[in-house]
């Protein structure tokens, strides 16, 4: 057990102007493990690299352990590899027995080790690495969103088998995965850094009551300044009045005033001077205290959603539904049956690869042959059996998992789709986006902001029905509170898919499960 020990870390990014970390102070123990919570782009992927010597930077990282990182880099040539081959190259000091212990741990076949790597889903290709990763010891292991794309089960499988583990950085959007497999958090905050011991769960209550009592004393502190500015006004304002009357009188209206009165209307007049001054005083102290109380709230902005009514109840009738793709002889699935009426907000569940995005993609089909629209234009090589039955003249709003075709700029993205460029940044802005971003092309952004552009783009487009594949990944838990509260709020229909537990249970009306 050692201390990790960072000090005034500094780093942007070469060509750029945007200071990802500045001035970041922080000790952690290398037996924690520590779960890595902060906005997307706040730097906690970069903070990762940069322990791993990837970047030069300006300040200092102490440390007498070796650190390794989760997901190993995969090139094209080595997806016709197979892991044992992989190996090798991921992890050269380790031992094939040590590498079976953790396959066991992590419920793996150890067959996989010996496919090429292309053949591997998402969950077992995540697995295998992870087994890899732990196979070594005296290492402190930075693990990187290890749960996207992963179905529930495989989440289940890697949450029990790290919370067996310890001496990592996790990071990672998944409060329920925070929350099962993490002991401390260290938090990006918007202007400070803090190690806390607990899960997310229990930094989040403290947050809030933090929060809470920061509003509460801002608050306090402005009233108190409202308050002393007035009485040194009303001070001021009667020492000048007072001052004015020092020199020259009235010796008829004034009959009982004095030359000698001067001294003492003097002297009253300095004690209320004093007594301004004893007031701004107090206001500058108020205000100093003030200062820095919300520098660190999370502001979760209420968003706002636009959803068409439609004529008919029932939006999508899927009956005996079945599915396979042409040339191939098994269906993903037999005799399913669901319905999507208005108002409701339908999860569909089940394995990586049972066909949940294949049955979007055929009611996004259906609408497309139905009203002649685009609203997808990949290719749909599915053969359907059954029942599957869409309104017509249905409005869709549809958000893919791939990000890879976002390229180009913001402006030209809301050309090509007929969308307001001010109320696009607008919602983005409310999504956390610094400015500064607006500028870039969307190539450049961090796969937490490709989404919340495919996000914001959806929710400014009013819909009868909004689609959504694995809206989440790499979206920041702030950014996902502030989602849930959306769709509690203006219950719209909604087919989605999405892994996130507590995303599910918050709005979720339906779950339908594909065996």
């Amino acid at each position: 057990m050692s201390q990790i020990q960072v000090t005034d870390l500094t780093f942007s990014y070469e060509g750029t102007f945007d200071t990802v970390l500045e001035n970041v102070t922080f000790n952690i123990d290398t037996d924690w493990k520590l779960g890595l919570i902060g906005r997307n782009g706040k730097g906690k992927t970069t903070l990762l690299n940069l322990l791993m010597g990837k970047y030069d930077y300006k300040g200092s990282i102490v440390s007498s352990e070796r650190f390794d990182y989760f997901p190993y880099r995969i090139c094209e040539k080595d997806l016709a590899k197979n892991a044992e081959e992989l190996i090798e190259v991921w992890k050269p000091q380790v031992e094939m027995w040590q590498v079976l212990i953790q396959m066991n741990q992590i419920k793996m076949d150890p067959e996989c080790l010996y496919r090429p790597f292309k053949t591997l889903s998402h969950g077992e290709r995540t697995r295998v690495m992870l087994a890899v990763l732990f196979a070594a010891e005296n290492e402190f292991l930075l693990i990187d969103e290890p749960t996207n794309h992963l179905d529930m089960d495989t989440r289940q499988t890697v949450k029990e088998y790290l919370s067996s583990k310890h001496g990592f950085i996790l990071v990672s959007h998944d409060r329920d995965l925070l929350d099962a497999v993490t002991d401390h958090v260290l938090v990006f905050n918007r202007n400070s850094i803090e190690v806390q011991a607990g899960n997310f769960s229990s930094w989040w209550e403290n947050k809030e009551k933090q929060d809470a009592f920061a509003i509460a004393e801002n608050e306090k502190h402005a009233k108190e300044i409202g308050k002393l500015r007035a009485a040194a006004d009303r001070s001021s304002r009667w020492a000048e009045k007072n001052e004015n009357t020092k020199i020259g009188f009235d010796p008829i209206k004034e009959h009982d005033r004095c030359l000698s009165t001067r001294s003492y209307i003097g002297a009253k007049t300095k004690k209320a001077q004093a007594r301004v001054k004893n007031y701004e005083k107090r206001v500058e102290r108020e205000i100093e205290e003030k200062e820095g109380l919300l520098k660190d709230i999370e502001q979760v902005t209420d968003l706002k959603l636009n959803p068409l009514k439609h004529h008919k109840e029932v939006l999508v009738n899927a009956s005996e539904l079945s599915l396979r793709y042409e040339g191939c002889e098994n269906a993903l699935f037999e005799d399913l049956r669901f319905e999507i009426k208005q108002g409701e907000r339908v999860v569909l569940a089940g394995k990586n690869g049972c066909g949940k995005s294949s049955i979007i993609k055929a009611i996004l089909n259906e609408i497309n042959k139905k009203d002649h629209s685009s609203v997808s234009s990949e290719r749909c090589d599915l053969l359907v059996s059954g029942t599957l039955d869409v309104a017509s003249s249905l409005t869709v709003s549809y958000i893919n998992q791939d990000t890879s075709f976002l390229k180009g700029t913001l402006k030209n993205f809301c050309k090509e789709r007929d969308l307001s460029e001010s109320l696009l940044l607008a919602v983005l802005r409310n999504l956390d986006f610094e400015r500064s971003q607006f500028e870039k092309n969307m190539e450049d952004f961090s796969e937490g902001q490709k989404k919340k552009v495919l996000v914001a783009s959806s929710l400014i487009t009013p819909a009868h029905l909004y689609i959504w594949d694995e809206p989440l990944n790499y979206i920041d838990v702030f950014s996902r509170i502030q989602i849930e509260k959306l769709i509690e709020t203006y219950k719209p229909t909604m087919l989605i898919v999405e892994h996130d537990v507590m995303f599910r249970q918050k709005v979720s009306t339906k779950t339908v499960m594909i065996q």
